[in-house]
C-alpha cells in the first residue's frame, strides 16, 4: 500500500462512509498486483500470491481490542462521545455505564452484560453539528408509562415504514395511541421480523387493529395459515326470509290493556 499509494490515489472517487473506500480499496490493490509484476519471480505479484497461500499458516481468532471509557446515561437515555449522542436503554436512565469503543463500533456494557451496540459515527469536519443516534426500542419503556409521547417522539421516527404507516391510522382512533404502544412491546418477546409481517398483511386487509394484527401474528408463530378463507353456508342454511329493519313490530309482543308484566 504505501509503495503503490501514488498511483491508487490518482483516480480515487468519492465515498460515502469508510467502508465503502476500504472496499475500493481492496479491489484496487488486487487489480494493481495483477498489474505488477513481481521483479524476483516470474509472473505478477498476484501470481506468486497465489501460488505462496498453500505454505502460510491459518489466521488467528482476531483480537478484538477496544478502548473503555466510563458514561453516565443521561435523562433522555444518550450517551456522549466525540460530538455525537447514542440512545441507550431507558432502564439506564441516570445510571452510569461501560462505553466500549472499537474502530467501527461502540457496545455499551452493564451489570456484566452488553445493552446495546451501535455504529460508531466518525465526521471528521468540527463545523458541522453532532448527531443524535436514537433505537426507538430504547424507548419503548417510556411510551408504556406515557403513550402521548409516541406522536411527537424523536426517536420514533426511525421506525420501519410498516410501523409508521400503521401508526399514522391507529393514532385517528380513540385510544390509538395505547394500542400502538401494545403493538410496537411486540418486539420485545418476539422476532421484529414476525411483527412487521403482521403489520403487512393487517395493512393489507384494510384492518389496522391491534386485535387483528395479534392474531396474525400467533398464526405466523404457529405456522397456521394467515388469509382468511371464504366462507360458503350450506343452502339448509340459506334464510327463507330476510330479516327486516322493523323496530315497530315489537309493539306487537307487548300485553293488552298496557299493563307492564305478563300475568
Amino acid at each position: 500500500m504505501r509503495d503503490a499509494r501514488h498511483r491508487m490515489w490518482q483516480l480515487m472517487p468519492a465515498f460515502p462512509d469508510l467502508q465503502a473506500l476500504n472496499v475500493w480499496l481492496e479491489d484496487r490493490c488486487k487489480l494493481l498486483w495483477a498489474e505488477t509484476a513481481h521483479g524476483t519471480l516470474p509472473g505478477s505479484i498476484a501470481d506468486v500470491w497465489e501460488a505462496e497461500k498453500p505454505a502460510l499458516m491459518p489466521l488467528p481468532t482476531m483480537f478484538d481490542g477496544f478502548v473503555e471509557e466510563r458514561k453516565r446515561v443521561s435523562p433522555t437515555c444518550l450517551i456522549s462521545f466525540e460530538r455525537n449522542r447514542y440512545s441507550v436503554s431507558a432502564s439506564f436512565a441516570n445510571r452510569p455505564v461501560s462505553l466500549h469503543i472499537h474502530p467501527e463500533r461502540l457496545v455499551v456494557v452493564a451489570e456484566g452484560h452488553v445493552i446495546c451496540t451501535h455504529e460508531r459515527i466518525i465526521e471528521r469536519s468540527h463545523r458541522q453539528p453532532g448527531r443524535v443516534i436514537y433505537d426507538w426500542r430504547h424507548y419503548l419503556a417510556v411510551v408504556q408509562r406515557k403513550p402521548g409521547a409516541l406522536r411527537k417522539g424523536a426517536p420514533f421516527v426511525e421506525m420501519p415504514e410498516p410501523f409508521r404507516v400503521l401508526q399514522a391510522k391507529i393514532l385517528r382512533q380513540p385510544g390509538g395511541d395505547r394500542e400502538m404502544v401494545d403493538i410496537l412491546s411486540l418486539v420485545l418477546h418476539h422476532d421484529e421480523q414476525a411483527v412487521l409481517c403482521a403489520v403487512e398483511l393487517a395493512l393489507e386487509a384494510g384492518v389496522p387493529t391491534k386485535t387483528h394484527v395479534l392474531n396474525l401474528l400467533h398464526r405466523l408463530l404457529d405456522g397456521k395459515p394467515t388469509d382468511q378463507p371464504d366462507v360458503n353456508p350450506p343452502a339448509a342454511l340459506s334464510l327463507s326470509k330476510e330479516p327486516e329493519a322493523n323496530v315497530a313490530r315489537y309493539d306487537g309482543l307487548r300485553p293488552a290493556g298496557g299493563a307492564r308484566h305478563a300475568s
